[in-house]
């Protein structure tokens, strides 16, 4: 049988908990259900604990779930509130809803057996709902329910998680240290609310219910200050003993009360009797118009509320406007920075009377045709080429516009305080590798620009170089494979690559403890079955790395597991010199091309040396000098960091960069302020030493990600900008400073480099890698020892 609610609650009423009072029995001992702690915790935490109803396997149909998700509290919780006041008007409001909610269940012959706090919850407007689920219902209903495969569900459900729930509000208690520990008030609800004649085994009936409305009138007219107080005035009440402070300052109340709680059930009045009786009806007019001012009161809360909300988008909007319109300003601003700079160089082409502009599609194809002159170019038209291009600048528009941004804030961030971004031409010019490109751009760069149209425009040369060159390659070619067989080593792992001076040799050295010195022009130019190295150096130990003199040319240098430096030369295959140092083993070395007498070196002992030692408390996996200097040196390390030092006060670093979250196992100068690093992290980050503040960065200008890099080191190079890097994918990736996502990569073939035969190895990755200097040629080594020469085309 169904039951329903009055207009004013937002109930929720089912049989559940209630039933015909001629097939129902309450024992006046039943114990009360656990489940009350739930309804507690849940009017205490709210709908933040849905998750956990949830993950407990309860839809979120519950009731109760759904009434608390709207900010009700339990009715028990709110009449246990240690600063609640007795309003007159209040407590009969929420009385009258109570008894409406009886009456209705009543008028359909319906007992009602949990008129208790816990069963009902209020809202912030004082609307009182009956939420009649698991958590609420007793032993009175349970023989009801027993046939109910959902009520039954809805037991095993409550079962499951009300020890889970007890302890939260255990957990509660301890914390907060409430007077009125919700567990034990719950626990002693249903005795309180037990009638006389259910105490002696009798039915339940709808006088008994009448019994719990009176209970119930004396909590709202009587709050108890403690626990203590609590227990005694409860247990007095079942004398019907009222406190004297009721009875001075609510006579008509206790009076009442009092009629409600008459021990004989026959002598309490009757649902129609309490509804017309002078206690109900006298006020109603004092109440009526109270619920009228509350009415109205709710509802310009409401309004109130709608308004906040509407407040609250209208100020984030306009927000996102004022930024909206400060990008547009910027924009328009570039955009006339960029047309004035092109009507000054359109002008300045005018000039030249005896050179005739080809016309082509696009500036910007103009602009890649001019940069790959040295590159002989593919055949394929020009509308084909400006469609890849488009389409690769519209895969990666986002994250080019991203980057423009960024440009753009740390150069309006430089104007402010005075400095400078135009660094980018010291890249062009250092070392020789400046491209073609380059060297058009600046001899064609007006010299009458004003200097405010230099200082606002000083962005868009990094910019368009950076896109220039990321816009130019599209792929890497294999120019040659390095065909060599090694039958006397198991493992062909190649630790380093690196190539001379002049980029005519190059020098692989890994485990197989040998250096092998190949001619890259005839390793292209020649396609046969084996290549043989020009020259071979035998080391006692497994080989870390390799590096070349600049200076003298046939000078190379290697670091092995053993902890020893040796210097050998090339030309009379000798070993030259042995510097024994180092403890442990060395990871790293590099001779400085500004000093060549200068050699450094990183080990797994935690330092670095020099012409001095650099202690630091974690290993050291690499080295670098920057290119114009033999003063400073930077290095990264097992502690996640990469350091900068002065040599000449090797005590402090100047700087130090934090930001990967794992080893630091390459760090190579791009420019004389500019250095990359590479981590296990998955990782490349780009550092401005510039902006290092006391001696701390940890702000990267780029973190460069694409590849897989977890556990090995896959290799790291940079040239003109282009960075190349390994991947435990055993493929190699490309990245231009400018921009964080891959130029392109290329994947190596899973083959034995002994056999040239295919094999299924997922454990193959790229170990080591390095540009031949200026040119857009880099080679690659994977762990299985294959060698590819490879090259940048569009």
């Amino acid at each position: 049988m169904e039951g329903s609610s009055n207009s004013n609650s937002r109930g929720f009423f089912n049989t559940s908990g209630v039933s015909d009072r001629n097939t129902e029995r309450v024992t006046a001992r039943s114990k009360p259900s656990l489940s009350h702690v739930d309804e507690y915790v849940r009017s205490v935490f709210g709908s933040s604990t849905r998750k956990s109803f949830e993950e407990g396997s309860l839809g979120t149909d519950d009731p109760f779930v759904r009434s608390l998700e709207w900010g009700d509290v339990s009715l028990r919780q709110w009449l246990d509130k240690p600063e609640r006041s007795v309003d007159v008007f209040e407590c009969l409001h929420v009385f009258r809803q109570i008894v409406e909610i009886v009456n209705v269940a009543h008028s359909q012959g319906i007992v009602v057996h949990n008129v208790r706090p816990s069963c009902f919850v209020m809202s912030s407007f004082n609307h009182v709902s009956f939420i009649e689920s698991a958590s609420c219902s007793d032993s009175g209903s349970a023989d009801s329910l027993e046939d109910d495969p959902v009520s039954h569900k809805k037991r095993e459900d409550a079962g499951s998680y009300n020890k889970i729930l007890e302890r939260q509000v255990e957990k509660l208690e301890e914390e907060k240290k409430q007077p009125f520990p919700m567990k034990h008030v719950l626990a002693m609800e249903t005795s309180w609310y037990t009638s006389p004649e259910e105490e002696f085994g009798s039915p339940s009936t709808c006088a008994s219910d009448v019994y719990r409305l009176g209970v119930l009138l004396f909590e709202l007219f009587c709050p108890v200050p403690s626990r203590e107080e609590k227990s005694r005035t409860m247990s007095s009440l079942r004398h019907r003993v009222l406190p004297p402070q009721i009875l001075l300052k609510c006579p008509k109340e206790a009076s009442f009360c009092l009629w409600l709680l008459h021990p004989e059930p026959s002598c309490r009045p009757s649902m129609s009797d309490l509804l017309q009786s002078e206690f109900m009806t006298e006020p109603r007019d004092n109440l009526e118009e109270r619920e009228a001012a509350i009415e109205l009161r709710d509802k310009i809360e409401e309004q109130e509320s709608l308004l906040e909300f509407l407040l609250m988008i209208q100020q984030r909007k306009q927000e996102s406007a004022y930024r909206l319109r400060d990008t547009v300003s910027l924009l328009s601003s570039d955009i006339e920075q960029v047309a004035k700079r092109q009507l000054v160089l359109k002008q300045k082409g005018s000039s030249f009377s005896d050179l005739s502009f080809p016309e082509e599609p696009s500036t910007l194809l103009a602009s890649r045709k001019r940069f790959r002159q040295v590159i002989p170019p593919e055949e394929t038209n020009d509308e084909e080429s400006l469609f890849l291009e488009s389409s690769r600048l519209m895969r990666n528009f986002k994250m080019l516009e991203t980057v423009y941004f960024l440009t753009r804030r740390r150069q309006l961030k430089a104007s402010a305080s005075g400095k400078s971004l135009t660094r980018h031409s010291q890249l062009s010019s250092e070392n020789g590798r400046g491209s073609e490109k380059s060297s058009v751009s600046n001899s064609a760069a007006p010299k009458d620009l004003s200097q405010n149209d230099s200082r606002q425009g000083g962005w868009i040369d990094p910019f368009l170089e950076g896109l220039c060159k990321y816009l130019s390659f599209s792929k890497l070619r294999v120019k040659a494979d390095l065909k060599q067989g090694d039958l006397l080593n198991s493992s062909n792992l190649v630790c380093s690559l690196a190539f001379d001076r002049d980029g005519e040799f190059f020098a692989t050295a890994g485990v197989n403890k040998k250096i092998k010195i190949f001619e890259c022009d005839s390793i292209v130019n020649n396609n046969r079955d084996i290549h043989y190295p020009v020259v071979e150096l035998a080391s006692r130990s497994k080989l870390s790395s390799a590096c070349w003199n600049s200076y003298i040319k046939s000078q190379i240098a290697s670091s092995n597991f053993e902890g020893v430096v040796q210097i050998w030369d090339v030309s009379r295959s000798q070993l030259v010199t042995e510097m024994k140092e180092h403890k442990k083993r060395v990871w790293s070395i590099d001779i400085s091309s500004a000093d060549p007498t200068l050699l450094a070196s990183g080990s797994d002992d935690g330092t670095g040396a020099t012409i001095g030692t650099i202690k630091t408390k974690a290993n050291v996996c690499c080295v670098q000098f920057p290119s114009d200097s033999g003063r400073s040196l930077a290095f990264g390390s097992a502690d996640h960091k990469v350091y900068y030092y002065d040599l000449r006060n090797p005590k402090i670093p100047l700087s130090t960069m934090i930001g990967h979250s794992k080893t630091v196992s390459y760090v190579k100068f791009v420019d004389s302020s500019t250095l990359v690093s590479s981590s296990t992290d998955n990782t490349l980050k780009l550092w401005d030493l510039s902006m290092s503040a006391s001696g701390v960065n940890e702000t990267p200008l780029h973190s460069f990600a694409g590849h897989t890099n977890l556990k090995n080191f896959v290799g790291l190079s940079v040239s003109d900008g282009y960075i190349a890097t390994g991947s435990e994918t055993n493929e190699v990736f490309v990245f231009h400073k400018a921009f964080p996502m891959p130029v392109m990569s290329y994947m190596f073939s899973n083959t034995d480099s002994t056999s040239g035969l295919e094999v299924d190895d997922a454990s193959q990755f790229i170990s080591s890698i390095c540009w031949r200097g200026q040119s857009s040629t880099l080679v690659a080594a994977n762990s299985n020892g294959n060698i590819k020469i490879l090259e940048m085309v569009a």
